[in-house]
C-alpha cells in the first residue's frame, strides 16, 4: 500500500450513526415522513421535523393537566405562573420578562465548554393554553446535522417572550452561541430576556453558613437536590450527568439508540423541575412573606425587594424573617436574625429613622454570636448616631472605642481614630457641660 492510499484510509469519512440506523435525511424540499425501519422513531417516540430547508429529529411529550409533579398539579402549576409572569423582572433578567416562557436545558458532548463541545440535545418546554406541560427535544443525529438543529431551535425561540433556564447564562447560553457563531447564524437568546434561576435559587435554598466554602453550597443547589428539598420529588433510577456524554458517543459508534432514552428522561425531568422552581420562586416574590415557609425563604425576599427599591415590602419581608426564626433553634436562627436586623437598620437608616435604626444595631449587639466585622459595623453606627444626632458625646465615644477594638483592618482603625481624637477635642471643649444622655 502507498503514502496515498494510507492517507485516505486515514481521513476516510467514518459512518456517522444516521447511516448506521438508516435514518438518511431527505433532500430540501422532500417530503417528510416516517421512515421504514427508522429505530429513532420507534424507540425514542422520535419524529422528523422540517421548517423551510432545515430538517431535525424533535422528541414531543405532553404532561397533562391533571398529572401531578411533587405535591402540585401540572395544569396548577400553569395557572400560578400565569398569575404571578409579571413579577418575574424581580429575579435579576436586565431585560423586562414576560410570558410566554421557554424553559431551556441542554445536554453536551463536553461539561467544559469550549469550540469543541456540540449541544446534542436541546430541551425547550413550556405550559400550554390548557394547562398541560408541553415539552420539544431537539436530537443531533449526526454532526452534519448541526445547523438544521439549531435553525429550527431559532424558530423554537423566536415565539418565546422570555428563556428560563438553571445555571443558563454561564453555561447552556455561551455554549449554544458558540455553535450558531460557527454556522454564521445570529443567536437567538441574545435578544431574550434571560432568567436564570440558579443564582435565586441559591439566594432562597442556598446551604446556610457557606460563606467560607462554596462546595456545599454547590451540593445544595444542584437541580436534584433542589428538587427534593423544595418540590419534594426524589429521582430513582436517573443517568448520572457525568455519564452524559459517553451515552451519546456510544450511540455514535454503534448507532444504538437505547442509551439515549435515559437521557431524554433526564432532560425531560429537568425541564419540569425548573418549571416548578419558576414558580415557587415567582409565587414567593408575588404573594409577599406570607407564602414563605420559613425564615430563610423570607429573609431572601427581603433581600429581592430590597435590590428592587421595594424598600416597603422588604421590610415586611425582614420582619417576618425575625419573627419565623424565633421557631427555629438557636444555632440555625442566629444568623437569619442577624442579617434581618443589619438589613432593618440599614432601612431605617435610609429612611431617615435613625431612632430605629440605633434600636436595631444594639439589638445586634446583644447577640452573642454576632460576627466582629458586623459588630464593628453596628458599634460605627452607634457612635456616629450618639454624636450627630443625640449630641451625647460620651457615648459616642464608648461606642468608637468599642469600633477601635473590633476593627480588623488598618483603613478601619485609622478611620477610627480619627473620630476618637475628634470627640476627645470636642469633649475637652465643652469640658463638665459635655451632655451624659447615655447610660450604660
Amino acid at each position: 500500500m502507498n503514502l496515498s492510499d494510507r492517507l485516505r484510509g486515514i481521513l476516510r469519512t467514518p459512518r456517522t450513526a444516521a447511516a448506521v440506523s438508516g435514518v438518511h435525511p431527505t433532500a430540501p424540499g422532500e417530503a417528510v415522513g416516517a421512515l421504514p425501519g427508522d429505530r429513532f422513531e420507534h424507540s425514542l417516540g422520535a419524529d422528523w421535523r422540517q421548517e423551510r430547508h432545515a430538517r431535525c429529529l424533535v422528541v414531543e411529550h405532553r404532561t397533562s393537566p391533571d398529572g401531578t409533579y411533587g405535591a402540585r398539579r401540572i395544569g396548577e402549576m400553569a395557572s400560578c405562573l400565569d398569575r404571578v409572569a409579571m413579577h418575574a423582572h424581580l429575579l435579576a433578567s436586565a431585560l423586562p420578562a414576560r410570558p410566554p416562557f421557554v424553559f431551556f436545558d441542554i445536554e453536551t458532548t463536553g461539561l467544559s465548554g469550549g469550540a469543541g463541545t456540540y449541544a446534542f440535545l436541546v430541551g425547550c418546554a413550556g405550559f400550554g393554553d390548557t394547562g398541560e406541560f408541553l415539552t420539544r427535544q431537539y436530537v443531533l443525529a449526526s454532526h452534519s446535522d448541526e445547523r438544521p438543529m439549531l435553525e429550527i431551535v431559532s424558530g423554537e425561540l423566536a415565539r418565546a417572550g422570555a428563556l428560563v433556564t438553571f445555571n443558563g447564562k454561564s453555561f447552556d447560553a455561551p455554549v449554544l452561541e458558540m455553535r450558531y457563531m460557527f454556522h454564521r447564524l445570529q443567536w437567538p437568546g441574545a435578544r431574550l430576556p434571560h432568567i436564570d434561576v440558579l443564582h435565586p435559587a441559591r439566594l432562597f435554598w442556598g446551604a446556610a453558613g457557606t460563606r467560607q466554602t462554596h462546595e456545599p453550597e454547590r451540593s445544595a443547589c444542584s437541580l436534584v437536590a433542589l428538587e427534593q428539598k423544595v418540590l419534594g420529588l426524589g429521582r430513582t433510577g436517573d443517568v448520572p450527568g457525568f455519564e452524559i456524554p459517553a451515552r451519546y458517543f456510544q450511540f455514535l459508534r454503534s448507532g444504538d439508540v437505547r442509551p439515549l432514552g435515559a437521557v431524554l428522561e433526564h432532560n425531560r425531568l429537568d425541564l419540569l423541575t425548573l418549571a416548578g422552581l419558576t414558580v415557587r420562586l415567582l409565587q414567593l416574590v408575588g404573594d409577599g412573606p406570607g407564602e414563605a415557609r420559613d425564615a430563610r425563604e423570607a429573609l431572601a425576599l427581603g433581600r429581592v425587594y430590597q435590590r428592587a427599591g421595594l424598600e416597603a415590602r422588604a421590610v415586611e419581608a425582614f420582619e417576618c424573617a425575625m419573627a419565623m426564626s424565633d421557631l427555629m433553634g438557636d444555632v440555625l436562627a442566629a444568623p437569619i436574625r442577624i442579617d434581618a436586623l443589619r438589613s432593618l437598620a440599614l432601612a431605617a437608616r435610609r429612611a431617615r429613622r435613625y431612632h430605629d435604626a440605633a434600636a436595631r444595631w444594639r439589638q445586634l449587639l446583644d447577640i452573642d454570636s454576632c460576627p466582629r466585622h458586623t459588630a464593628r459595623e453596628a458599634l460605627e453606627a452607634l457612635a456616629i448616631h450618639h454624636e450627630h444626632h443625640v449630641r451625647d458625646l460620651r457615648a459616642a465615644r464608648t461606642f468608637t472605642l468599642g469600633s477601635l477594638d473590633a476593627a480588623a483592618r488598618t483603613s478601619a482603625r485609622e478611620r477610627t481614630r480619627h473620630r476618637l481624637a475628634r470627640l476627645e477635642r470636642k469633649l475637652a471643649d465643652n469640658g463638665p457641660n459635655a451632655t451624659v444622655l447615655f447610660q450604660s
